[in-house]
């Protein structure tokens, strides 16, 4: 699930960010006032965001960013002259004095950016075992040997076979190998 982190030195500053993220249609997680808090927190959550001010009592935002786990971005609401620190460190930027709709909206687009980033990993094909390379090999050669066809065609054949049946590669293999 998705998550979101304030952590501010002051607790007022927090949680007026947080109702104001509320009222646009966020869910805040946790609100902070110091960065192992914060970081504590994100290491038990899956994925989010961590909202930042610059400096908090005991550590700066750069050092709350090297420590987030993966699958975390960070958000820094600092002074137009600390922002040029977050300039190619991967995280977003947000100056002050803070418009509501800037944050809503750069807030809105990581969101948008970590839902579609999430989208693009659950679609990569997983790692296939090594037991299932050999089924698939063993039933290529097969194909290879009786059919007199390339690996490449006998691969094409399996996929387009396994597509057609709606079974996946390794079952197709499979049964390609029973039919010995």
């Amino acid at each position: 699930m998705f998550s979101i982190i304030i952590v501010f030195p002051k607790v007022e500053d927090a949680n007026n960010i947080k109702a104001l993220l509320v009222r646009n249609g966020f869910e805040v997680n946790a609100v902070c006032t110091t960065g192992a808090q914060a970081v504590s927190l994100a290491n038990e959550l899956d994925e989010g965001i961590v909202i930042s001010g610059y400096r908090l009592p005991d550590m700066l935002f750069r050092e709350i960013h090297s420590y987030l786990p993966k699958g975390f971005e960070m958000l820094l609401i600092a002074s137009a002259a600390r922002l040029e620190e977050a300039v190619g460190a991967n995280i977003m930027a947000v100056g002050m004095p803070l418009k509501a709709r800037d944050l809503v909206g750069t807030l809105r687009i990581m969101t948008r950016d970590c839902a579609q980033r999430r989208r693009r990993e659950r679609a990569k094909p997983k790692e296939r075992s090594s037991g299932d390379k050999e089924v698939i090999e063993k039933a290529k050669l097969i194909l290879m040997h009786r059919n007199n066809m390339s690996e490449e065609e006998a691969h094409r054949y399996l996929q387009k076979s396994s597509m057609d049946s709606g079974v996946n590669l390794v079952e197709m293999a499979e049964m390609i190998i029973s039919m010995l």
